[in-house]
């Protein structure tokens, strides 16, 4: 059937393609697939070791203990960013600098730093391990915060918050490769679902959480507290999120008859929980570093990589520019809104992201399952794009809705309902575009996600940096009319990411430029 998706001439299953169905005609239309390990009807990718300490092996409630503290630990340094929005205004009168300078110092340098620092962190990963990075991160995210809540300038608050976004790096990219290290296919999407869930409530709840304490109490108190959440984090992170890197102990013997080495793997004995812990386990992979930091740049001419990289960071930045904008939006006439009460206008967004995350992580994973059973058992990563058909309306309605309502001054409740519509798009986007990539590349999911972040960042960057003026020129209709267009333009790539899709993996894994950069 293939469902629209056209067939590689002359790769039957390029990388990424798969067999999971394992009914009886499948069986006998792939009798390859007899042998494998399989979850009832499902053949399991990718295929497990005997190996003990093969994290694919690990039990279910020790691996969701896992993705579950990545999840809170990711979304609490998500809400960083964001948090400071209910008080720019706050900021930018104590220390007498404008709207633009503290939206871009605040927030555009976070997210630009941590785009940076991915390249490093993520080669740095896939040789070192993902474990003394979370760690690590975990300890010197604790540290700015102190340092913010007694900063007394804002020279000292901007520096800090470069520190904060080098620190937050290995909780925007690593994630979703641990999601890889210890699932399947068919259980991803749900997994990064809870991570998009606690990424939408970190954006939206710190916002309502902050706007309270900036009201309250003060402005550095956000940081006070968020140092406090920082402490159980860190415990959590220590002795919760071991090593999910899995590289197979080999030896090299040489045999003396045949004058040849090879390679054999020893089977293991079980880590003890003790051996888990260890922070540092030497090299586990004999990569370069600095070649692993290069490696993400010329990922973005995968098709794959450039489509989840347009889409994932256009909708993660439109989130947190209408988030910005509606700041000085609702503090004007006629809605003339506090601190608190901006904070409190997350909450209906916050809302509809716990709807959407979760039934957005079970969609990824039973369409493609039901798509993969219609058509003879075979699962293509692009089935997963089928989620933009929801995204693309919803986020289209909210754009032109929030524009029209604040241009003509509609009470708060059309603001907030148009606000929702493009909160509930969020998660059905960025569910597309990531388990896409995933599926895809999972051997290079760390560099893919280095690319994806690093876009997000600059975008992110522009739009704390300009998008404040651009409404005072052209107005609220102006803006979300603009941001309208380009929306539906980079949704309109689905079409031919899904209907191509396959003939690209099999043309990038046949080329030697693809070949050289799987090495």
């Amino acid at each position: 059937m293939g469902w629209g998706v056209l067939q590689d001439p002359h790769m039957a299953a390029p990388p990424g393609t798969a067999t999971i169905g394992a009914t009886q005609d499948v069986e006998d239309f792939t009798a390859e697939t007899k042998g494998l390990k399989r979850d009832g009807n499902i053949i399991l990718q990718p295929q497990p070791s005997d190996n003990p300490n093969d994290p694919l092996n690990w039990s279910r409630a020790w691996k969701e203990s896992i993705i579950l503290v990545l999840a809170f630990s990711s979304g609490v340094t998500t809400s960083l960013g964001p948090m400071v929005t209910p008080g720019i205004r706050v900021v930018a009168m104590r220390y007498r600098v404008n709207l633009d300078q503290v939206s871009s110092l605040m927030i555009g340098f976070l997210a630009f730093w941590i785009g940076f620092t991915t390249f490093f962190t993520a080669s740095g990963a896939n040789i070192w391990g993902k474990r003394p990075f979370f760690v690590i991160s975990t300890v010197i995210l604790l540290g700015t915060n102190i340092w913010g809540f007694f900063a007394t300038s804002f020279p000292s608050l901007a520096i800090m918050r470069v520190i904060q976004g080098i620190a937050s790096a290995p909780l925007e990219t690593l994630v979703t490769s641990t999601v890889s290290d210890l699932f399947f296919v068919h259980q991803r999407g749900t997994r990064l679902s809870l991570w998009g869930c606690m990424l939408a409530s970190g954006v939206l709840l710190g916002q309502t959480i902050s706007g309270f304490i900036i009201q309250n109490l003060s402005f550095e108190a956000t940081f006070g507290i968020s140092a406090l959440i920082f402490i159980p984090i860190l415990l959590l992170m220590y002795c919760v999120v071991v090593e999910t890197t899995y590289t197979a102990p080999r030896q090299q013997r040489f045999d003396k008859e045949e004058k040849e080495s090879f390679w054999f793997v020893e089977a293991d004995k079980k880590e003890t929980y003790s051996q888990q812990l260890r922070l540092f386990r030497g090299r586990l992979s004999p990569e370069s570093f600095w070649m692993g930091c290069f490696k993400p740049l010329p990922l973005i001419a995968y098709p794959s990589v450039l489509f989840s990289t347009i889409v994932y960071g256009s909708y993660f930045t439109w989130l947190i520019t209408i988030s910005l904008l509606a700041v000085n939006i609702f503090s004007a006439p006629p809605y003339n809104l506090n601190p608190a009460q901006i904070g409190l206008t997350n909450l209906p967004l916050l809302a509809v992201g716990l709807i959407g995350s979760p039934l957005s992580g079970w969609m990824a994973d039973a369409v493609v399952k039901f798509m993969a059973r219609k058509n003879r058992g075979v699962f293509e990563p692009e089935f997963r794009l089928t989620l933009m058909v929801i995204a693309t309306p919803l986020a289209t309605a909210g754009f032109l809705g929030f524009g029209m309502s604040v241009q003509k001054g509609a009470p708060l409740q059309w603001p907030m309902l148009f606000m929702s519509l493009h909160a509930l798009s969020v998660p059905f986007a960025s569910q597309a575009s990531l388990t896409y990539v995933i599926d895809c590349h999972p051997k290079d999911a760390n560099q893919a996600f280095v690319t994806i972040n690093f876009t997000k960042a600059v975008f992110m960057f522009l739009a704390t940096t300009y998008a404040n003026g651009w409404i005072e020129r052209v107005g609220p209709r102006g803006v979300f009319d603009a941001i309208t267009l380009i929306n539906l333009g980079v949704c309109f790539l689905t079409v031919p990411s899904y209907v191509f899709g396959k003939k690209f993996r099999g043309m990038i894994a046949r080329s030697k430029f693809g070949q050289a950069i799987s090495r």
